[in-house]
């Protein structure tokens, strides 16, 4: 099997992942919590980097973090490496404790791509099926199969908050913020923490994953068209022999996302798209609006909508309607899997 693909890129945003050797638990007990947290408290000063969500889970942590000196390989390796020589030393024991090396996705630092990374990360230790968020049910709830009670979502909530060993507390206000941690960025770009904390929860109570990470795949690499045609014209081009979770998530041209709701209804664009109380007009906007990286007046010049407020009214509409609309909800999910596998 090929080896995990590294992009090393100045001031780049990664989510950085690790488990433990035949998925056995690597903390223990609040002891290991808290030097792991140690460790990782020493990178900005030791690396440079900026720790900008984390979330320790049991057998596995997920971090999001921003590299100024392109350095991330050899801050996690050290990171890793510190910490299993202490966990060994401390349980007289010897050999690997994390299974081979780190996982790590560079994401886009510009607009939503590393928000919905660190929403990723702080739901990371509440999907369990005790409450109905692994990945099947998960899966099940996005695609509109399954719908969550309300004793239910109260009881995700609750476990929500009181996780204590992740980076949720300090963004929704909830515990304070070391001083290693940045949450300043990205609560700005949410609108605030009582936005960041609404947005987290909102896919708590849906039990699904934020945009991207709905089709769960392991890419080194996610981000918008710009971001994508960045990286090639760096030379950081990805072999179609790679194995599949090696290849780049990229946002997909308009007319990608028309081809693929027309296959759905089984009629054109020209047909249905000025039809009265036909919903596929809608659904091209909203699908458009979350996978081309284009804005609302790119988007409507590009279908033919010459006042962008309109796709901006429809867009908000359709999504309106999703939260009571599970015919909706699955129709969106098949065209998301479908816009997952476009080549541009």
């Amino acid at each position: 099997m090929a080896r995990p693909l590294r992009i090393n890129v100045k001031n780049g945003w990664y989510h950085i992942w690790a488990r433990g050797i035949e998925r056995r638990t690597i903390f223990e007990d609040r002891r290991d919590h808290e030097h792991f947290l140690e460790l990782l408290s020493r990178l900005p000063e030791r690396y440079g980097l900026l720790i900008h969500a984390y979330a320790l889970v049991g057998n596995h942590y997920h971090l999001l973090i921003q590299a100024p000196n392109a350095n991330t390989s050899a801050a996690i390796q050290w990171l890793n490496v510190s910490y299993s020589a202490w966990f060994n030393r401390r349980r007289e024991r010897v050999g690997h404790v994390f299974q081979g090396r780190f996982g790590s996705t560079l994401v886009d630092g510009d607009g939503t791509w590393a928000l919905n990374a660190s929403v990723y990360v702080h739901l990371n230790p509440i999907r369990i099926a005790r409450i109905g968020l692994d990945k099947s049910s998960s899966r099940a709830e996005a695609s509109g199969a399954k719908v969550v009670d309300p004793e239910t979502a109260k009881e995700r909530l609750k476990r929500l908050r009181a996780y204590g060993w992740s980076s949720y507390g300090a963004y929704a206000g909830y515990r304070a913020r070391p001083d290693w941690l940045t949450i300043e960025e990205l609560c700005q770009r949410a609108g605030g923490r009582a936005a960041y904390r609404k947005l987290v929860q909102s896919h708590v109570a849906r039990g699904t994953l934020p945009e991207e990470y709905e089709v769960e795949h392991a890419h080194p690499a996610l981000g918008s068209q710009r971001f994508w045609e960045a990286l090639k014209k760096g030379g950081r081009v990805f072999s179609r022999e790679q194995p599949a979770r090696h290849e780049l998530i990229h946002c997909v041209p308009v007319d990608a996302v028309v081809a693929v709701v027309e296959r759905m209804k089984g009629e054109k664009w020209s047909s249905f798209s000025n039809r009265h109380g036909d919903d596929g007009r809608e659904l091209v906007l909203y699908l458009a609006r979350r996978r081309t990286g284009r804005t609302l007046r790119e988007i409507g010049a590009s279908l033919g909508i010459e006042d962008y407020k309109t796709v901006a009214k429809a867009v908000e509409r359709f999504e309106k309607s999703l939260k009571k609309n599970a015919a909706r909800r699955r129709c969106v999910y098949d065209a998301l899997i479908q816009l997952s596998n476009v080549e541009t």
